[in-house]
């Protein structure tokens, strides 16, 4: 299994990111990944994230903004 993340604009559209990972092996990976990225992420135009598993949106989309006014 392969977990990524796909990268929005707020209206969905895919963007590329300031850091582009690697795919992971866990999803616990891929969270712990975004958890530690999410601001870079949004400063360089990502608003958005979407998780898939082996291409299957798992949840999302998730705003980065919500993370920043938590």
């Amino acid at each position: 299994m392969a977990w990524t993340w796909r990268f929005e604009k707020a209206d969905g559209t895919e963007t590329e990111p300031a850091v582009r990972p690697e795919e992971f092996s866990t999803q616990g990976d891929a969270e712990s990944w975004i958890g530690e990225s999410w601001r870079e992420l949004l400063e360089g135009g990502v608003e958005q994230v979407t998780l898939l598993e082996d291409g299957t949106v798992v949840y999302g989309p998730m705003s980065l903004s919500a993370a920043e006014e938590a």
